[in-house]
């Protein structure tokens, strides 16, 4: 289990959304609008992914990781980490807890984003059940973690978020982002994957076809989009459940 840096801004200590996913790609696919207004808006946001996708049909580990870079950068997110988890077989050994945990401490994030409890893909699942333990053991005392060779302080938070994928949610979302202005900026990521979804002029390939590389894919993207922002009164919007309740200091929030 070997931990890259696909991205890093040295002048960046904390960031304001830390998304954590299963595969090089979830972010973009499910987050994508939301992380985009993040940055657009002056946020730091760091993405982290658990595996390189090794077990993908398309593609290879050194081909996503490339274009997670290059995801990073039109998404203009302030770091990107790949943990090196075995794809396919996330768990919550104490290894992945204790790198998960360092994570959560070294950027100490007001939001994260993750995978909900429920999904098509096992590491998905076994991803939001491993962001949940990591978060309540980095805020225990008596679990140790260093970076750089110093003892990391302990750090907590309770806004913690599930974006949404292959499937609905089990229960109504609890709100929904506006991605409207964005969403050019998310589609642009998404094709940045392009030996995993449908990018126009890119059709001929020898790579066996899934479901992510087939244009109905992306059509389905933009419709629950556009579906997510009609509901609010928006042309385009995603999705989010709150693992925990939501509160607002003033009606005036929401104006």
């Amino acid at each position: 289990m070997e931990t890259k840096i696909i991205f890093e801004d040295p002048e960046v200590k904390t960031v304001d959304l830390l998304v954590i996913d299963a595969h090089p790609d979830d972010a973009e696919i499910s987050a994508g609008g939301a992380i985009a207004r993040m940055t657009a808006s002056g946020k730091k946001v760091a993405i982290v992914d658990c595996t390189r996708g090794e077990m993908g049909t398309r593609g290879n580990p050194d081909l996503r990781l490339q274009e997670s870079l290059e995801a990073t950068k039109i998404l203009n997110v302030s770091h990107r980490i790949n943990l090196g988890m075995m794809d396919g077989f996330i768990d919550e050994s104490p290894e992945s807890l204790y790198r998960v945990i360092s994570i959560f401490r070294r950027f100490k994030p007001k939001i994260i984003l993750t995978h909900p409890p429920f999904e098509r893909h096992p590491d998905h699942e076994a991803v939001h059940r491993l962001v949940r333990n990591a978060l309540f053991k980095s805020g225990l005392t008596k679990i140790h973690t260093e970076l750089n060779c110093e003892e990391q302080e302990i750090y907590r938070t309770r806004k913690i978020f599930c974006f949404m994928q292959s499937y609905q949610f089990e229960r109504k979302p609890d709100f929904y982002v506006d991605i409207t202005d964005v969403h050019d900026i998310k589609m642009r990521a998404i094709e940045a994957f392009a030996s995993q979804v449908y990018v126009t002029g890119n059709e001929n390939t020898n790579e066996p076809q899934t479901k992510l590389s087939s244009p109905e894919f992306k059509e389905e993207l933009i419709a629950r989009a556009k579906y997510f922002g009609s509901l609010i009164g928006v042309r385009y919007a995603e999705a989010y459940l709150s693992v925990e309740p939501v509160g607002v200091g003033c009606l005036s929030y929401l104006a």
